[in-house]
């Protein structure tokens, strides 16, 4: 083994990285890990989960430690049809109230992957910062953030703002994040089989994601993702006949992907007419 150098090398190494851990900066970020305790999991009922539940996510039923893997696309409160016109001190409780149920409900070493957008232009509003400044209270630990680019913006068009100026120029967004949480550990204690090849752990294994969006028109639902994008997170984060829970299901992408997968899913969604669709795409 090698120490890290002071300017990189131009090849592929193996490194020693402990003087890295032992600065003050790292010792004082890895505060809340712990060594996952195997005897706090639980099994959730074989009848409460593979269902969609039309409901608030502040309170899941489901038993503490149970689930492997939290996906989900939270509503950005934007204006969409399913959105409230809510405050950000009422939609930051919002996620707070689900993001205390999900790590109540998520086992040690679960993960809890969010998907988030940044949004506006004048003023821009970093709601990934906020999604951390909410989650890590809580009990979360950071592992990382995934660039989904959903597009190469070759086709022309800008975000304008002072056109040609320095007066006042804006940045046309082609990319939302993946924030990606633990619960306790960076490590999973438990062995399962991984169903994830070769090539596809090396791409995913990248901070950048190219997958394509998917249609609103075509799914029925005003902000689709693609199930491919869930399916990503699946093998990376989960074993076969692992528990997947989405608290913000929607049109039921993640429950879709994780049942093709051979995972079980729980989506939770408190639109009637949303859980109807997840429910009669699961049954395609």
């Amino acid at each position: 083994m090698t120490k890290t150098t002071t300017y990189g090398t131009g090849k592929h190494e193996n490194h020693d990285s402990s003087a890295f851990y032992e600065r003050q900066m790292m010792v004082m970020a890895a505060h809340s890990l712990q060594k996952p305790d195997l005897a706090a999991y639980q099994k959730p009922h074989p009848f409460s989960v593979d269902k969609i539940y039309c409901h608030s996510s502040e309170v899941i039923a489901l038993p503490d430690n149970s689930v492997d893997l939290a996906f989900t696309s939270p509503p950005y409160n934007v204006g969409k049809d399913y959105d409230e016109n809510l405050s950000m001190y009422d939609y930051s409780h919002l996620i707070e109230s689900v993001g205390v149920e999900v790590f109540r409900v998520l086992r040690p070493g679960g993960r809890y992957v969010i998907n988030v957008a940044n949004l506006g232009r004048n003023p821009y509003l970093s709601m990934t910062a906020r999604f951390h400044n909410i989650h890590v209270p809580i009990g979360f630990t950071p592992m990382g953030e995934i660039i989904w680019q959903k597009g190469k913006g070759a086709n022309g068009s800008c975000a304008w703002g002072s056109w040609l100026s320095a007066k006042a120029p804006r940045l046309r967004d082609l990319h939302e994040y993946l924030l990606v949480f633990c619960k306790y550990s960076t490590s999973r204690p438990d062995k399962g089989v991984s169903d994830i090849t070769r090539e596809e752990f090396m791409r995913d294994t990248l901070s950048v994601w190219e997958v394509r969006p998917e249609s609103a028109k075509k799914i029925g639902h005003p902000a689709p993702f693609p199930v491919e994008l869930a399916a990503r997170v699946i093998k990376l984060y989960s074993y076969v006949g692992d528990v997947v829970l989405d608290p913000f299901c929607g049109s039921g992408t993640t429950c879709v992907a994780a049942k093709q997968l051979g995972r079980h899913y729980v989506g939770i969604d408190n639109n009637q007419d949303y859980c109807q669709l997840a429910e009669s795409r699961l049954y395609e």
